[in-house]
């Protein structure tokens, strides 16, 4: 539970981090384009980068903190034991997809993009950076679900 509790700080830390630059960079936007009169060539771009960061490393976040939208309908019909059986099911079912999805796929995504060399046009980073928080988002997730599952906070 102490590895789950530092992850979760860190994550939550990070989030609010990268959440105050995206603020900060579109703010620099508006000031640029409406106040200046030239917007900054990088600021679209950088906050498209970072809304995919929060949106994808936000689901980790979230699901490892079980406030996820979920459908109960099923769950609320069964006994306790079918209930704790289910959610277990759940669990193999969304780290197996994980798995599968977010780990696997993320990674084939960051080494095809860092093998054909695609960077960004205004930052000039390479995009297997930007993707790389997939991979990273689905390991968070299976750590999550295996933790709930190990420590039995189903």
């Amino acid at each position: 539970m102490e590895l789950r509790k530092k992850v979760d700080y860190f994550l939550g830390r990070a989030l609010a981090i990268i959440m105050g630059v995206m603020v900060v960079n579109v703010l620099w936007q508006v000031f640029t384009r409406f106040v200046v009169g030239t917007p900054s060539s990088f600021t679209d771009e950088l906050a498209r980068y970072l809304m995919i960061w929060v949106g994808v490393l936000g689901a980790a976040y979230i699901s490892g903190r079980r406030m996820h939208v979920a459908i109960d309908l099923l769950p609320a019909r069964l006994n306790k034991e079918g209930q704790i059986k289910l959610k277990i099911a759940i669990n193999w079912i969304i780290m197996v997809f994980c798995f599968f999805a977010f780990v696997v796929g993320g990674l084939r995504l960051v080494y095809i993009t860092f093998a054909l060399g695609q960077y960004s046009p205004a930052l000039q980073i390479p995009l297997g950076v930007v993707y790389s928080i997939i991979p990273i988002s689905g390991i968070l997730i299976i750590f999550y679900k295996l933790s709930d599952i190990l420590n039995k906070q189903l």
